[in-house]
């Protein structure tokens, strides 16, 4: 039996009062195949004011990276991915860290990726939008419509923070954003570099405190205004 590396990517601010929970819902490992994949939790804490960095490193088996400012979803998300990189990670995921996002679905995104169902695998949420507040599908479903109008990329869960890609995916993937828009620049990278870009059904997990934390009406206006920016500065071509 063959053993490989799997990083979870987890960028995280102010999530003290979920991020143990999170962490230890994180499989150790997974059997594919025949094979063995070790998984590793790679806490980003991005200048978080509470007690995340804290408990994400008193968890044994979570590599923990910190930001002593905050700067963004987009640049939490890049240092992990960074260390993946760095590190040899065979394959890697991206995981909110508001535990929207169950193990289940985590497993079905990494199984899809050492299956070789595609590059970049997107946890969609928006095949099955039951129990998702109105308000996030109407969200999510205009961010998509601006990624494919600005970006030129067809998404349909453009936003999602559920994905798994495999190492010529961690070794491709670069970008500028440090915000949200990161996930529409991400989508065109993957484009512009031929990966495969594949989606698998999901279902977001919706409590009082997830619906509290991710992409407020505010902060999709100002991804909507930094993606037309960076296409009438001619980046998106």
């Amino acid at each position: 039996m063959k053993e490989f590396r799997i990083g979870i990517v987890l960028p995280a601010y102010n999530e003290g009062a979920v991020i143990s929970s999170v962490l230890n819902g994180i499989p150790s490992s997974m059997e594919v195949n025949g094979n063995h994949y070790r998984l590793t939790p790679v806490v980003v804490d991005d200048g978080s004011t509470d007690k995340t960095y804290r408990l994400a490193k008193s968890n044994k088996r979570t590599h923990v990276i910190e930001h002593l400012v905050n700067s963004g979803a987009g640049a939490a998300t890049r240092s992990g991915l960074r260390y993946l990189r760095e590190n040899d990670f065979d394959f890697g995921a991206t995981m909110d860290a508001d535990g929207q996002h169950s193990p289940k679905d985590l497993e079905k995104v990494l199984r899809a990726a050492i299956n070789g169902k595609g590059d970049l695998i997107i946890g969609n949420r928006l095949l099955d939008t039951a129990g998702m507040p109105w308000y996030k599908v109407v969200g999510n479903k205009g961010l998509n419509y601006f990624t494919r109008v600005i970006v030129g990329v067809k998404s349909s869960d453009s936003q999602s923070g559920l994905k798994g890609f495999n190492r010529k995916t961690i070794d491709k993937l670069e970008y500028r954003e440090n915000g949200y828009a990161f996930c529409s620049e991400l989508l065109w990278r993957a484009d512009r570099a031929g990966l495969k870009i594949v989606d698998v059904p999901i279902k977001a997990i919706y409590t009082d405190y997830s619906k509290s934390k991710g992409q407020s009406n505010w902060t999709a206006f100002h991804t909507i205004r930094q993606l037309i920016k960076q296409r009438l500065m001619g980046f998106f071509r």
